[in-house]
């Protein structure tokens, strides 16, 4: 595998970010056994980082952010060949890709998306915005699958990138006001209009009946991408399942919270609460099996015996 990089001190910095910025994901990755924990850390600072450039640029120009997104490419392949990364972070993730036999290609991936959200701020169809989230969100899923240690195979692969989508796409619909400050609509064009919802009304935050039925329709498609994933974790390494289980969960409730709020994202910020989060581990450590049973609709006592992917093959 050749020389390590990171530090404890680099993997303990990657997990205060991840604490400090994913939240609900951080909180779901406790479950995970500590090897695991360290893998998946360095996993998200090493996104985090660019996505922060990208995000919150501060005084940076275009040009500034986007040298910096090919730095950190550079840095990552110098890694891959054994020079020692500068940043922390990279150096954590470098001995990961290493560790996990993760594609570099996948990261390649993310970091195209990273630097298209530097200058394009508008989608036309749904397939163009799926596209970016291939690289912004699914890519993501790839990479911890490996960190998981979860079978590589295309078919748990392809649910990752489900699973990754329908976050990605939740996170989209939630913060539609704050990525309009941004100057960023991640609504696609077609949607819009197939909705009867201009432009106009995004950036005004104009909440009207046909917004309120886009959001409706937008939330059915990630529940569906969620439900298209869930096959996905019956393959994971039962402690991993757990994990990411609440990670699941935890996303799609953002989604009921917006229906509670009768689909008005200018309302306030759909989140959970910390009991939220706290009531849903609880509930995945005692009966997560019968809890994704119910998920994958298996009949009643499927997971007294483990969950038998036979029942329903995986596409």
């Amino acid at each position: 595998m050749g020389e390590r990089f990171a530090s404890a001190s680099d993997y303990e910095k990657c997990r205060r970010i991840h604490r400090q910025f994913g939240t609900t994901y951080y909180f779901a990755t406790l479950r995970f056994p500590k090897r695991i924990r360290r893998r998946v850390h360095a996993v998200y600072a090493f996104v985090r980082v660019p996505d922060e450039w990208v995000d919150n640029p501060g005084e940076l120009s275009e040009q500034a952010r986007l040298d910096l997104i090919e730095d950190w490419r550079a840095q990552l392949h110098a890694g891959l060949e054994g020079v020692r990364p500068q940043h922390f972070a990279m150096r954590a993730f470098v001995d990961t890709v290493r560790e996990c036999l993760i594609p570099l290609s996948e990261a390649e991936l993310f970091l195209d998306a990273m630097a298209m959200d530097v200058w394009k701020t508008r989608y036309a169809t749904y397939d163009e915005l799926r596209d970016y989230m291939r690289g912004s969100a699914a890519a993501v899923g790839v990479m911890m699958c490996y960190a998981m240690e979860s079978k590589a195979s295309e078919a748990t692969l392809a649910r990752a990138c489900a699973l990754g989508e329908a976050m990605q796409l939740t996170n989209f619909l939630r913060d539609v006001s704050e990525d309009v400050d941004r100057g960023r609509i991640y609504l696609p064009q077609e949607v819009l209009e197939a909705h009867g919802v201009t432009e106009a009304d995004v950036i005004s935050k104009r909440f009207t009946p046909a917004f309120r039925e886009l959001m409706r329709h937008e939330v059915c498609r990630a529940r569906m991408l969620y439900a298209h994933a869930d096959w996905g974790l019956a393959e994971l390494p039962p402690r991993m399942r757990r994990a990411v289980l609440v990670a699941r969960i935890l996303y799609a409730k953002i989604l009921d919270v917006l229906a509670a709020q009768d689909f008005n994202i200018f309302a306030g910020r759909a989140r959970t609460s910390k009991a939220t989060k706290l009531r849903c581990a609880f509930q995945v450590v005692l009966r997560g099996d019968a809890i994704l049973a119910d998920l994958l609709c298996l009949p009643k006592g499927s997971h007294r015996s483990g969950l038998n992917l036979a029942t329903h093959p995986l596409e």
